[in-house]
């Protein structure tokens, strides 16, 4: 059954500034600016005042659901130009302690001695996502910046490079995992 018309909307903060061209929206704050294209999908997305309206004609289920979607979406790029995200991720091991070190743009990690193998795990971080150890809690890194697809997607790629391999995964828990996420507040 299709919905003849669907609509939902999003307010604007102070100090943020959206601009929708052509499905292409670019969000701007105090802490940066996040652009996005949404042009695969098929939706109506304008700015009225301080408000984003959301509208789809004649959708069936599927299409409908992207107006929440959407509406997720340009809610996270707020939330990021704003405030920011932050992940945090602990090292768990049973006897070979991992060793990560991190390069001095912190743009970047090297993960070493994982299960005592001699091969060592490089992984760059996603544009605008930077890395650094915890100064309060051993064995922790943290994960801060504006977009969280890219915080999530890094420490994702943190945590798949180091995956146990030919041995029982119930038995074998080391690796790296993501302890806390968070947003961060205002500094």
């Amino acid at each position: 059954m299709k919905d003849i018309y669907k609509s939902d909307e999003l307010s604007i903060p102070e100090g943020v500034k959206v601009n929708i061209k052509s499905r292409q929206v670019t969000v701007e704050g105090p802490r940066g600016v996040l652009t996005k294209n949404l042009r695969h999908l098929n939706i109506e997305i304008s700015v009225v005042g301080q408000k984003i309206n959301f509208v789809v004609h004649h959708g069936n289920r599927k299409h409908v659901a992207c107006i929440r979607t959407v509406r997720s979406l340009i809610n996270n790029m707020i939330t990021g130009v704003t405030k920011g995200f932050q992940y945090k991720m602990r090292y768990v091991y049973a006897h070979f302690p991992i060793n990560v070190i991190i390069n001095d743009s912190n743009d970047a990690v090297e993960i070493r001695n994982f299960l005592g193998q001699k091969v060592v795990f490089h992984i760059k971080m996603r544009e605008g996502v930077t890395v650094e150890a915890s100064k309060n809690q051993k064995d922790e890194l943290v994960l801060t910046g504006n977009s969280l697809e890219n915080v999530s997607q890094a420490a994702a790629d943190i945590q798949q490079s180091c995956l146990v391999k030919n041995k029982d995964i119930r038995k074998f828990l080391d690796g790296i995992y993501v302890s806390e996420r968070n947003v961060m507040e205002v500094a």
